[in-house]
């Protein structure tokens, strides 16, 4: 089975995505409508087929963890990306099966597969084997986005700005669509201004510090299920202060980050400063030490790098679902309006998977997928490489181990 459709082009994408956080993957079926041959022309409103979240199991993501965090052999970063492009490719099939989309109406999948280390400006690395999804689900791949944009002279991120831009643009005035995933990053919009308009850039951490207190400190929580601790905590004073002297959140953009600025040695110094700032500092203080770390830093950003007449603000990612976190950005950021982003489009945590189905789309037709203003590279260039479709068979590849 190939992945065309007979007779007219299929408009039907699916995009997989796994963030830092190292929750699961994200996959998403989505329609686009007709676009524009010119570049910055959007589709409008895309069609939201079918969503779904695959966490990974316990000893997977300590996998991934551990390959990341402490180092693996050569043999094991290969099993990871093979394994990683089953678990990418399972997704697919079951996002598939719970939209009722068919096969022959997709035209590709957009893989970002799993970060495990960017830096910016000069290398990026994702895994996933694209062949794998490829021959495991019979549809063309488009995989590896951010490798281009950073050899054209950019970030490499963030890479949702594209979809910011042509698909969740305001009516009217200004938008900022603030992620918060493991990392925060924010796209800033106008109705009128298309690309020349964009304002994008990493704001800093967005769980991963939290996740990673509580996984230190609680470790039979993977996060802080709906905010629990956190609203139970009193924010330790001077912490954050002194944290947000890091260069980098005074460093202009276009800038992106990631684990290799907040990793598990920055969740220890971070847990080591809250207890030498308060000797009586609970679990909970810590952790609702660490919202206050995420919520002020984004807030930061748009002190210093937004001067744009932002009232609009829609929250999406992961972190929108944590009722502790979410309130602290809006108070961070009042006067400013901050709501879901679904309470505009659609679920929020589909919006990074519907951005890399975008990607693919872009890919496929021809068309430039980075946002120079935001990544800093050179110019558009068409993002990621292609693997056409298997035929589906999938049964003579192992299985992970």
């Amino acid at each position: 089975m190939t992945s065309r459709a007979s007779g007219a082009p299929a408009d039907v994408y699916i995009g997989l995505m796994s963030g830092t956080s190292l929750d699961g993957i994200s996959a998403a079926a989505v329609r686009f409508a007709a676009r524009g041959a010119t570049y910055g022309s959007g589709p409008g409103e895309p069609e939201l087929l079918g969503f779904c979240t695959y966490p990974y199991a316990q000893r997977d993501r300590h996998r991934l963890e551990r390959a990341i965090h402490e180092g693996a052999t050569t043999a094991e970063w290969c099993q990871l990306g093979f394994d990683m492009g089953a678990w990418l490719a399972g997704a697919a099939v079951g996002v598939l099966a719970e939209s009722g989309v068919a096969r022959s109406s997709v035209r590709a999948i957009g893989s970002h597969g799993q970060t495990v280390w960017h830096e910016p400006g000069r290398s990026t690395w994702q895994i996933g084997e694209a062949a794998v999804i490829a021959e495991r689900t019979g549809l063309d791949v488009v995989s590896d986005f951010r490798v281009r944009d950073i050899a054209a002279g950019g970030q490499g991120a963030p890479l949702v700005s594209i979809a910011d831009v042509l698909l969740f643009a305001p009516p009217a005035g200004w938008r900022a669509l603030q992620n918060v995933g493991g990392i925060g990053n924010v796209t800033v919009v106008a109705s009128d201004r298309g690309l020349a308009g964009v304002r994008a850039f990493d704001t800093g951490p967005g769980v991963v510090v939290i996740d990673g207190v509580v996984r230190t400190l609680r470790p039979a929580l993977p996060f802080d299920v709906d905010g629990q601790l956190a609203r139970r905590g009193q924010v330790i004073a001077g912490v954050v202060d002194a944290l947000l002297a890091d260069p980098y959140f005074a460093a202009p953009p276009p800038k992106s980050t990631g684990r290799e600025l907040f990793d598990d040695r920055y969740v220890a110094g971070f847990v080591e400063r809250c207890r030498s700032a308060s000797s009586a500092a609970t679990t909970e203080d810590i952790v609702a030490t660490a919202v206050s770390l995420t919520a002020r830093s984004i807030a930061d950003a748009y002190a210093r790098f937004i001067p744009e007449p932002v009232g609009d603000v829609l929250l999406s990612g992961g972190g929108a679902r944590n009722p502790a976190l979410a309130a602290a950005i809006a108070e961070a950021l009042a006067p400013r309006g901050v709501r879901p982003f679904a309470d505009v489009y659609f679920d929020g945590e589909a919006k990074e998977a519907v951005a890399f189905a975008l990607l693919a789309a872009l890919h496929i037709e021809g068309r430039a997928g980075n946002v120079p203003a935001a990544t800093g590279a050179s110019g558009p260039r068409i993002l990621g490489k292609l693997t056409p479709a298997g035929d589906a068979g999938g049964g003579r590849l192992p299985r992970p181990a």
